[in-house]
């Protein structure tokens, strides 16, 4: 079972990126998932959640607007782009499924520089 994280990297502020939370040896379709993010010094914050079919999505205030959770289930993948990006967007994203929780990923680092 695992759950992998992709397509951080380092952007300036105001760019974007798109990432992934692959699932493998798991089936997440029926699944809520969220993506979370742990800033240095930090605790683990969860940012966006997606019901398994998709009608349902809430953001965490400081993302709302800037980043967008989607998924698909025939690729049992869920995505997090993430528009003007800011500084404080700085961490490592993780995605898991909060109500059934698997093991954490290793998540992928984003940086954001002024």
């Amino acid at each position: 079972v695992q759950l992998v994280e992709s397509g951080g990297g380092l952007v300036q502020a105001g760019g974007s990126l798109r990432l992934l939370c692959a699932a493998s040896g798991t089936s997440i379709t029926n699944n809520t998932m969220a993506w979370y993010r742990q800033a240095p010094g930090k605790e683990r914050e969860w940012i966006a959640v997606i019901t398994s079919g998709g009608d349902i999505i809430k953001y965490v205030d400081s993302v709302k607007g800037r980043f967008t959770i989607s998924r698909d289930n025939a690729k049992n993948t869920v995505y997090l782009q993430m528009n003007s990006l800011k500084v404080e967007d700085t961490a490592v994203y993780y995605c898991n499924a909060p109500y059934a929780q698997r093991p954490w990923g290793q998540g992928t680092q984003v940086t954001v520089s002024s």
